[in-house]
Parts: structure tokens; C-alpha cells; sequence
């Protein structure tokens, strides 16, 4: 039973939003459903950004990996060939001109390798950089 002193009854005090507010409270309303959207389209484009970095970065492991363990193949046969070669040598000037020989070449090829694995690693840095910037690159806009 609703009297004429019940406080939630609406004929005790008459309420009405006035216009100025009710529109104000609808701007912010519009505008923060904005900004919810800017951020979540931000967020979903920064996951696909961080997906491709780790994929960048797991496939250039891959393939750095594959090339030390290419490197270590031909370094242990090179080095079990020259066991070989030392074995079978006839005299200790033979000897020392295998040593000799053995160690320039492995400098040489591990001066090559030492090369090749930067190249590689700075190949794999590049490519897993590139969608960071990439992703950067929608936000910020260069300066002119």
C-alpha cells in the first residue's frame, strides 16, 4: 500500500533529469564507448603483433640452431680427419706441417662461421623487429 508518505513513491517528489544534463550524461556515455573500442582494437592488434614477434623469433632460433649444429658436424669431422692424418704421419716434421695446415684451415673456417652466424643473427633480429614496428608504425606517425 503506497501512502502519500512512502519515499520511494514518485508522486511525493517529482523528479526530472533536465536536458543539459541528460545530454551531457549521454556525450560521455558515446564517448567512453569510443575510447573502449580505440582500446580494444588496439589490444587485439598489439596480440597479433606479439604473435608474429614470437613466431619471427622461434623460426630464426630454428634456423640459427640448424646452422651451429651444421658448424659442429663439419668442425668434429674436420677435426677427426686430422686425428686420422696425424695418426698415419711418419715423422715429427710431418706432423707439425699437418698441425700447421689443420690449424689455419679451422681459423679460416671458424672466422667464416663466426661471420655467417652474425649475419644470421642480425638477419633473425631484423625479422622479428619488423612487425613491432610495423605495429608502431599505426600509432605513431613519423615525425616530419
Amino acid at each position: 500500500m503506497t501512502g502519500a508518505t512512502d519515499p520511494f513513491s514518485a508522486s511525493i517528489i517529482p523528479f526530472e533529469v533536465p536536458e543539459q544534463v541528460r545530454a551531457f550524461a549521454e556525450k560521455g556515455v558515446s564517448q567512453a564507448r569510443e575510447s573502449y573500442a580505440k582500446f580494444k582494437d588496439a589490444a587485439e592488434s598489439q596480440n597479433g603483433t606479439i604473435e608474429a614477434v614470437f613466431t619471427s623469433a622461434n623460426k630464426g632460433i630454428g634456423e640459427y640452431t640448424a646452422k651451429l649444429m651444421e658448424f659442429m658436424k663439419a668442425n668434429t669431422s674436420a677435426h677427426l680427419d686430422f686425428a686420422q692424418e696425424l695418426l698415419g704421419s711418419k715423422s715429427p716434421t710431418e706432423a707439425m706441417e699437418l698441425w700447421t695446415t689443420h690449424s689455419r684451415k679451422q681459423l679460416e673456417t671458424f672466422q667464416a662461421q663466426a661471420k655467417e652466424l652474425a649475419e644470421l643473427g642480425q638477419r633473425v633480429a631484423n625479422e622479428t623487429v619488423e612487425p613491432i614496428k610495423a605495429g608502431a608504425a599505426k600509432f605513431y606517425k613519423p615525425a616530419a
